[in-house]
Order: structure tokens, then sequence, then C-alpha cells
């Protein structure tokens, strides 16, 4: 998981759910990504004096390494340096760490995450990660990626769909051998260039992978109870199990039941926060 300041209270929930739910919990090891100018100190001091037994290590992620390739996106909140981290776990991580679990910070477990771990990805599949084949996968990109054969043509030969980059089971070892981390680079490179697509960090990560993943099953993803991102309207779960709930979108729990605004669902969120205070550098 990424961590810092303006998440950390989300991120302290769900490890309080991943260790609650998880069958050997003195097995789940953590790997936090901050950035390089946050105060790494308070950020460990926060999680030991909650967690005092939990395994975990803290990455520091220097901002410039990327913040030259960003473009601007249509939410601000996506252009942050430390978004795009996830591309880069295969060089942060040390190399005895060979596969992992990738988590955004807005969300919760309700089942074991030994069982997310254990998704299969065959023989050569870098990643697995929920898929949504459903979805306008065009409005991705822009009609300047459509229109130019040499660019829509990445896509010839297989059958892409959009998939959720805030859950993922990814292989380090494949990422590293297949140096995936530069060629996400070189599409950002691109779009500083010609405007291709309008959405942060995830595009380059469906330029490279999508129709190459290996699927998540949908319990592992109850997605976008952050709200309608036009308008802010509250979203029920969708149908089927629920192993995961993710508060992708604008609204985040803690923000709502702070301001006395709720959605229903957040009410699953709250018996996990462990912050029930605003948290700041002067804390």
């Amino acid at each position: 998981m990424t961590l810092d300041t303006a998440y950390i209270r989300g991120s302290m929930a769900a490890i309080l759910s991943i260790l609650q739910h998880s069958s050997c919990p003195q097995n789940v090891v953590f790997h936090f990504v901050a950035s390089a100018s946050a105060d790494a100190s308070l950020l460990r001091a926060t999680i030991s004096a909650s967690f005092p037994y939990l395994r975990f290590w803290i990455y520091r992620f220097r901002d410039s390494a990327v913040s030259g390739l960003i473009s601007t996106s249509i939410r601000s909140a996506l252009d942050c340096p430390l978004n795009y981290a996830r591309s880069y776990l295969a060089d942060l991580l040390p190399s005895c760490v060979r596969k992992v679990v990738y988590l955004d910070s807005d969300l919760i477990l309700v089942d074991d995450i030994a069982k997310l771990a254990s998704t299969p990805l065959g023989d050569s599949t870098v990643l697995a990660a929920p898929e949504y084949c459903n979805a306008n996968f065009t409005a991705y990109f822009t009609l300047t990626f459509w229109s130019n054969p040499s660019l829509s043509s990445t896509f010839a030969g297989r059958t892409p769909c959009y998939f959720n980059t805030g859950v993922m089971v990814m292989d380090l070892d494949r990422w590293r051998r297949g140096d995936y981390t530069k060629k996400i680079e070189e599409w950002m490179e691109l779009q500083k260039r010609m405007r291709i697509y309008e959405l942060g960090s995830l595009p380059p990560f469906l330029l490279v992978l999508a129709g190459r993943i290996a699927a998540v099953d949908h319990q592992w993803n109850q997605h976008g109870l952050g709200g309608d991102n036009f308008r802010g309207l509250c979203r029920d779960l969708h149908p089927g199990p629920v192993s995961l709930l993710h508060w992708s979108g604008k609204g985040k729990p803690w923000a709502r039941l702070d301001a006395n605004r709720p959605c229903p669902l957040d009410a699953l969120w709250a018996p996990y926060d462990l912050l029930q205070t605003p948290f700041s550098l002067d804390s």
C-alpha cells in the first residue's frame, strides 16, 4: 500500500480489516511506499502505536522519479506522484519480494487476504486484477488515440477490458524480467507529447496489460462506494458475495463521517476507524 498523511486514516482501517479477517495474521507482511518528502518517522509511529507487533517496512518514493512524466488529468487528486508508485513496486521493494498484493488505502477486507494472494496467475501472466469487460473501454482514451492506427493497433490481437488497479496481485519477478515499468513510462512520455488519455495512472496500465491479465473475482472489489463522481450520490453494493469493499471515487468514508453526511455503506467502514479525529502533521 502507499502511505501518506492524507489517507493514513484509510490505511489504518484497511490494515485492521486485513488482520482481523486473516486466518494467520502473523504471516501477513506489509510493504508501504511513502513519498520521500513525508515524515516517515511519524507514519511509522502512527502504525506502530496501534499495531505494535505488525511486520512492516516503509520505502521512500521520490516524486521526481515520475513528476516529469505526469500529465494533468480530469481530477487533480489523480495527479499526485504517489499515485504512480504502484508502477515502481518492482524497483522499490527488495528482489527477494517476488509477489505482492497491492491495495488502495480506501478499502476494507471482510475475508482472508490469503485467498486473494493465491489467485492463480498461470505460467506467464504478470498480474491479476478485477476486470470489467462491460465498461466502455474506448472512453479511457482520446479521439487522438483511436484515430491514429499506429496507436490504436496496440490492442490488436487482444481483447482489452478495463481493470481496477486498486486491487492487484502482482508477480514482481515477471514484472522485473519484462521491464514493465519502462513500458508504462514510454506511454506516459508519449502522453506528454500528444494527449491520448485523461485519467492519471490507470491508462498506461491498460495500454500495457489490458487483455493480458488474470481476472480476480468481483467479490474482491465491491468498488465505487465513494459515490457518483459528478453528483456525489451514494451507491449500493453490487449483487453477489463480498470479500472487499472499495470506496473508489471522490467520496471517502472518513470525510463523510466527519462532515456528518455519511452514505449508508460508510457504516461498514466505521468500525475499522482507528483515527476517529482527522489526522494531521500536528497530531
